[in-house]
């Protein structure tokens, strides 16, 4: 164990159980398990932003709608035809709409990097979650302070 390396033995307060390294795990693999949550967290956020992607691109086809009857009404009946028949309804990719887009994203890259992930863990941490952010925790808390305690 490095001079960084966190403790874990029960009878210290620290992390709780489901976030304890287990018994002979490594500084490097708790690491490199930190690393691939945080990649997993980056992957999160990419999905977060496609479905903004998918809601305000959805927005913007029904404000397109309005701005069609919107023309009509003015009597602009040639440009209400083009918007609504170059734009409206139009797909963002090939024979795609945003949602087939969230759908393929889920299917071909979402659900299996959580799988893989999740699959590490139990491999390797018995599938506790957050073990690295819970060790720098551990070193970065003022023990003592009321505001700085290991758990709830």
């Amino acid at each position: 164990m490095s001079s960084h390396s966190v403790p874990h033995d029960a009878d210290r307060p620290g992390p709780d159980p489901a976030h304890r390294r287990p018994e002979g795990v490594s500084d490097a693999t708790v690491r490199a398990l930190g690393t691939l949550s945080e990649a997993l967290e980056t992957v999160e956020r990419a999905r977060g932003h496609l479905y903004a992607f998918h809601q305000l691109t959805g927005g913007a086809d029904r404000t397109v709608g309005e701005s069609v009857h919107q023309l009509r009404a003015a009597g602009h009946l040639d440009l209400a035809e083009l918007v609504e028949r170059e734009i409206v309804g139009r797909n963002v990719l090939p024979g795609r709409w945003t949602f087939q887009v969230v759908e393929e994203y889920n299917a071909t890259y979402y659900r299996p990097f959580t799988a893989v992930e999740e699959r590490v863990r139990d491999v390797l941490v018995a599938g506790r979650e957050h073990v690295h952010e819970a060790e720098l925790k551990e070193t970065r808390r003022t023990h003592g302070h009321p505001d700085h305690t290991a758990a709830p």
